[in-house]
């Protein structure tokens, strides 16, 4: 089941806030949500909730057992164990045939690959049972000792399938100490409303642009051999629209159900693309899962605490890991080491000079920089992928621009505008900014329900004869 479906808006979603608040029994509450987030889980794969449930179970006793044996070897026995188990379900899972694969390239053995489906949302719960141990390890979070109040966390349909990564630190009292507030609900519908019409109104139409110039990212990429120059960075800018309209919008909406019951969950996106460095735009784009390497595996390893050499060997890590979470290719990981390499070279060389010039000049950098690295993201393929990297420059033999990129390009102005002003924080501010002025609460409160009608309305509409509309970072 996903979201952005009428079926999930109309019906599930609805039955389940009915049932939620016909009672205010904290244990009833907890158990409807358990109950609607199996169902939700289980709508399409219900095979794969064993694995959850197994994963919620061994990392709720490895918690008890670092808090009965607190100090001594069994706590460090419970970590290495809870790491060992779901970095090893993680990789049999996602990455045994990517690795069989490169092994028979190699060696030319022809061992049988294994076509294992991946469990939706995998990536992300094993990330959150994985944080709560080590939290527990650290004395950081409350050991948990209700079994059905620790598969609430993992489980919780608003983010169990493409995050953010909730860390139990962030929501752990709440799970029998929330209470939703006439603001908390209508906040969280706003919320949910708004990152319903990034996936659909905005995302969707931005992929179909991008299909049309690049073709599909695990084909050979035959339209890019006529895309012009203009074309190639249309299509990278285009693609990395597409990517935050989509995630941010999942992000929207996990975030505003979580509201709706009580839970405040953490932003995942602070407006990525007004950003002057590569360094920031880390900071504000998919802060959950940065901040996670950053916790559980940067810091371990040492950080910046043990000299330049070390540091930087950390940060090639950490940001090679990155690339490997997001999927068993190779144009992943390059995506990681492009972005980790940024980031030496900004720390090391530049980072004082992007500081101190221009904002357009370090804005148009980085822009610039993260464009060419969706390109990455985007093509599976390593033949397509060096002929991206052609046509930025013109290599191919192709023009400057091309009739059909011009084409596109007139046709979805509006579109492409609107993509660019959403993604900044122009019209907050606009609404912070008349919200100060004397007596316009109650006339900024109509408009706003009135766009979230609006808004309602038009997604609805455009999802009537969609029959699967899944997020990107389903698949991650």
């Amino acid at each position: 089941m996903v979201f952005a479906d009428l079926f999930f808006i109309y019906f599930f979603l609805p039955v389940c806030l009915i049932c939620y608040f016909i009672t205010k029994s904290a244990k009833v509450r907890n158990a409807t949500l358990i109950t609607f987030s199996l169902i939700f889980y289980a709508w399409g794969e219900p095979v794969w909730v064993s694995i959850l449930i197994v994963s919620s179970l061994v990392d709720y006793l490895n918690g008890l057992a670092i808090d009965k044996f607190r100090g001594k070897w069994q706590a460090k026995a419970a970590v290495v164990w809870s790491l060992i188990f779901n970095l090893g379900i993680l990789f049999a899972f996602k990455y045994m045939g990517f690795m069989v694969e490169n092994f028979n390239a190699l060696t030319g053995a022809k061992i049988p690959v294994p076509h294992i489906a991946l469990p939706i949302g995998i990536s992300f719960y094993t990330f959150q049972t994985i944080s709560y141990t080590v939290d527990c390890y650290r004395d950081k979070v409350k050991t948990q000792r209700n079994f059905f109040r620790f598969l609430m966390y993992v489980s919780l349909f608003p983010q169990l399938i493409a995050g953010p990564i909730v860390r139990y630190s962030v929501i752990g009292d709440e799970i029998d100490n929330r209470k939703t507030t006439v603001k908390d609900f209508s906040d969280g519908m706003s919320r949910l409303i708004l990152g319903l019409a990034k996936k659909v109104i905005i995302a969707n139409n931005i992929s179909t642009i991008v299909t049309s110039l690049f073709g599909e990212a695990s084909n050979k990429y035959s339209g890019v051999y006529s895309v012009s120059v203009f074309g190639t960075w249309y299509g990278a800018v285009l693609v990395g629209l597409w990517y935050y309209f989509d995630f941010s919008g999942y992000s929207d909406m996990a975030i505003g159900m979580g509201r709706i019951f009580g839970f405040h969950f953490d932003e995942n996106f602070k407006y990525p693309y007004i950003c002057k460095s590569i360094t920031e735009f880390w900071r504000r784009w998919h802060i959950s899962l940065s901040s996670w390497f950053r916790d559980y595996v940067y810091i371990p390893m040492g950080g910046n605490r043990k000299g330049k050499v070390r540091q930087c060997v950390n940060i090639l890590v950490v940001w090679a890991l990155t690339g490997f979470w997001h999927g068993a290719s190779w144009n992943f990981m390059i995506w990681g080491a492009y972005f980790g390499v940024l980031l030496l070279i900004e720390k090391l060389l530049i980072g004082k000079w992007l500081k101190n010039t221009n904002a357009v000049i370090s804005h148009l950098y980085a822009v610039a920089l993260v464009a060419v690295g969706w390109g990455i993201f985007y093509f599976e393929n390593f033949k397509a992928l060096g002929t991206f990297f052609k046509g930025l420059v013109g290599l191919n033999g192709n023009g400057l621009s091309d009739p059909i990129t011009n084409s596109l390009f007139m046709n979805n102005i509006w579109l492409f505008a609107a993509a660019i002003i959403f993604s900044t924080p122009i019209l907050p501010k606009i609404r912070a900014a008349a919200t100060k002025a004397p007596s316009s609460d109650y006339f900024v409160r109509v408009c706003s329900m009135i766009c979230n009608v609006a808004l309602l309305l038009i997604s609805s509409v455009l999802l009537v004869n969609t029959t699967n509309n899944p997020f990107l970072y389903f698949r991650f």
